[in-house]
């Protein structure tokens, strides 16, 4: 049976999804950290195309990217000889789980190293050949601080090679350096789990949602009574069909596009917990890990105001509260100390 379609690869594939959700890291953005150990494995190896490679159960994300810039020169180059020259500067940051050759070095756990795909009746058949011109690949596993191969750091060339004992060393030793970012995140996400705990006594529903697909990372006890209890890392929109329905999502995307707060000033719902329709208002933040971080998520607060005026100031001191934390949390993690103090129940909006 081939490796890639074993049943206990598809396991590992969807443990290796859930990790990269828990991780933040189940999806195509780009990240500075990444691009950057790409520029490096490029420079070092000197190959013209690198790429750190998440790998979960469906898709392969290239999170760090390194191609070469097209020239002029480019043209010249091939009508002196020296064959089609691929334009890789629109490469996409997603591709097929069984596409190229790092899933095979996921599947094996160890380095791949083909000096010329051509020698390989096993691959040299594999579409990253034809789509992209791919001659020679040097693949390493990126491992995780817990031990879990996460995907690749990958380096390939359009000419057939030599990947010697130095290069090969020296791109593990690279794949290594991304282990403090992994622990980071873990030391992250301890704390923002203490900050959770502090949500979960809140009088009104509060969720965190990830991505521009708002997969829900977090639920309050008030949220799931209101509007549904439904799975960590659900599609929102999809499990959560009565906030869609009053445009509660619109705004999430809105505050996710344009880094800004959102307010959906009044919505009348039937909730879980009620028997007659109650108005609420959202307010809808995005979130960031750190001040200079991209968006990350949306953080949507509720407030039941049911025979009562909105007071959109009391929801904006709370979310804004909530975001200084995420970002005290991020440049504490980042930079070895400790965030500032938590957030106390008595800080919640009244």
């Amino acid at each position: 049976m081939d490796p890639l379609t074993s049943d206990q690869t598809r396991r590992e594939g969807e443990q290796r999804r859930r990790r990269l959700q828990v991780l933040g890291l189940n999806s195509v953005e780009a990240e500075a950290t990444f691009d950057r150990v790409a520029r490096l494995a490029a420079s070092f190896t000197q190959s013209p195309l690198a790429m750190v490679n998440f790998i979960n159960d469906e898709r392969q994300m290239f999170r760090g990217m390194y191609v070469p810039p097209t020239s002029p020169d480019d043209k010249a180059n091939t009508e002196g000889g020296r064959g089609i020259v691929f334009d890789l500067s629109n490469i996409a940051r997603e591709a097929p789980g069984d596409y190229g050759f790092c899933p095979h070095v996921v599947a094996q756990g160890s380095q791949l190293a083909l000096d010329d795909v051509f020698d390989y009746p096993r691959f040299r058949g594999n579409p990253l050949v034809n789509d992209m011109g791919v001659r020679s690949y040097l693949g390493t596993p990126l491992r995780d601080n817990t031990g879990m191969i996460l995907g690749t750091v990958c380096v390939a060339d359009m000419v057939a090679r030599t990947w010697d004992r130095k290069l090969k060393e020296g791109m593990q030793e690279l794949a290594q350096t991304l282990l403090s970012d992994f622990k980071l995140r873990d030391s992250l996400l301890a704390q923002q789990q203490e900050l959770f705990a502090v949500f979960d006594g809140a009088p009104f529903p509060i969720m965190l949602t990830e991505g521009m697909d708002h997969l829900l990372r977090y639920a309050n006890g008030k949220q799931g009574a209101a509007f549904g209890m439904v799975p960590q890392f659900s599609p929102g929109r999809q499990v959560l069909t009565g906030l869609e329905a009053v445009g509660v999502f619109k705004a999430m995307d809105e505050a996710f596009r344009t880094g800004k707060t959102t307010t959906l000033p009044r919505a009348s719902l039937t909730t879980y917990d009620s028997p007659a329709p109650e108005d609420f208002s959202f307010l809808c933040t995005p979130v960031r890990t750190s001040p200079n971080a991209p968006i990350s998520g949306v953080l949507t607060v509720a407030v039941n105001i049911t025979g009562q005026p909105y007071r959109e100031s009391d929801q904006r001191v709370f979310a804004a509260n909530v975001q200084e934390r995420f970002e005290q949390m991020g440049s504490g993690a980042f930079s070895g100390s400790v965030p500032g103090r938590r957030l106390e129940t008595g800080e919640y909006p009244r």
